[in-house]
């Protein structure tokens, strides 16, 4: 048996690591896997880098960042696999959320009148407003910066940003420290359900399948370590598949609700996996189509177009400095050829191509693929229904200031 260790954090997109190691498709594969459960982004990064551990759970942008040199500790980064689209919400504080349209019921269907009623809000609020955010190089925080600009919101200047561990959120509500957070799952079901806040945006709705969390390697050690990356990658995929079940979903959720995982109850774990949300506390659960996908849709396949999209936002919020040599160290981060070796003659199925247009589809869509069975690619359309190009990024991030 081979050893390896994965630092993750308690969330429920870790499902596929857990799966990987509570049905034995880690073990299947000769491999001895080992989750050591963090609490901050940062702890997650640093363990990957300093070589604590061979792999880890990690926000997509964050693997990006830490390859070009923005974040502490610079190092090559290779994602080869995506652990998870979708399933961040953004929950606000009760006297915030008051302050918003209070004929909408279900602000999470709405995401253009919502930013707007979130930028009308800011000028009622007590203070600026504060939104927890779980790092700055987060999709959370990307996706966030998106919504709120649409409206007129300057992010930098309007609100006030602050990086918390996505497990402390609802208790800095409580506390009255923050107005408001986006996280993953479960935490805004924990906020929601001590009557802290309300659910008023979800990821999936500001970017229908957007990209999320990564099983990022040291591009080094990767590269040392093929076979044991193909097989890690093997076992991801049948887990994948595995929580992407709905039979397996009530038994994902109590796997996931052990203290060693997320540490919180299957009964706040589940609904995320089912794609219902309770928006209030005391109202019914309503549906969120594709709240999170882990397997369906080629859904682990790294797009390099989407690593090229993060990198656009890097730019666009001026976190780097735009030129050709940081725009392909970006897209690289994100190794489709790996998991093409990795999964070759599994059945898997893979695109024809490793980069397309994000946000070009409104209803599913056939298309290519080299191997497995055929991939129909789900609706990815951004909610202001830009697409992006990855080989025009200058006019699309022109498209922003027009």
């Amino acid at each position: 048996m081979t050893p390896l260790s994965i630092a993750f954090l308690p969330l429920t997109d870790s499902a596929v690591l857990v799966a990987a190691r509570e049905q034995g498709f880690a073990e299947a594969e000769g491999i001895d896997l080992r989750l050591l459960r963090d609490t901050s982004w940062a702890t997650v990064r640093d363990r990957l880098v300093f070589g604590q551990v061979q792999a880890a759970q990690m926000l997509a942008p964050l693997a990006v960042a830490v390859s070009l040199g923005l974040s502490q500790h610079p190092a090559a980064i290779a994602a080869p696999f995506k652990l998870s689209t979708n399933g961040n919400a953004l929950t606000l504080a009760a006297d915030f959320a008051a302050a918003l349209d209070p004929e909408m019921q279900n602000r999470i269907v709405d995401p253009v009148a919502t930013a707007h009623d979130f930028a009308a809000a800011i000028g009622l609020h007590r203070r600026k407003p504060v939104i927890g955010i779980v790092h700055r190089f987060s999709s959370h925080a990307l996706m966030l910066r998106y919504w709120l600009a649409y409206a007129g919101v300057d992010p930098d200047r309007d609100i006030s940003l602050r990086v918390l561990p996505p497990s402390l959120m609802a208790e800095a509500m409580r506390a009255g420290e923050i107005d408001g957070f986006i996280a993953g799952e479960p935490w805004s079901s924990v906020a929601v359900a001590d009557g802290l806040g309300e659910i008023v945006s979800v990821g999936a709705n500001i970017w229908q399948r957007g990209v999320e969390k990564v099983v990022a390697l040291r591009e080094d050690w990767a590269e040392a370590n093929p076979d044991t990356v193909d097989r890690l990658l093997r076992a991801l995929s049948q887990a994948a598949a595995w929580c992407d079940t709905p039979e397996n979903r009530p038994a994902l959720a109590d796997m996931l609700a052990a203290e060693t995982y997320v540490g919180q109850p299957a009964g706040l774990i589940l609904p995320a996996l089912e794609g219902r949300l309770t928006l209030r506390r005391g109202t019914d659960p309503v549906a969120v189509p594709d709240f999170m996908l882990f397997h369906r849709e080629a859904t682990a396949f790294p797009w390099r177009s989407q690593a090229a999209w993060i990198y656009s936002q890097f730019v666009r919020w001026r976190m780097v400095e735009p030129s050709a040599a940081a725009e392909a160290t970006a897209a690289r981060v994100f190794r489709s050829d790996i998991y093409r070796r990795a999964l070759a003659g599994t059945g898997a199925t893979m695109p024809g191509a490793s980069s397309k247009l994000e946000g070009a589809l409104s209803a599913p869509l056939p298309v290519g693929a080299y191997s497995g069975e055929a991939l129909t690619l789900g609706a990815d359309r951004f909610f202001d229904g830009r697409v992006f190009d990855p080989a025009a990024i200058d006019a699309y991030l022109a498209s922003f200031h027009g």
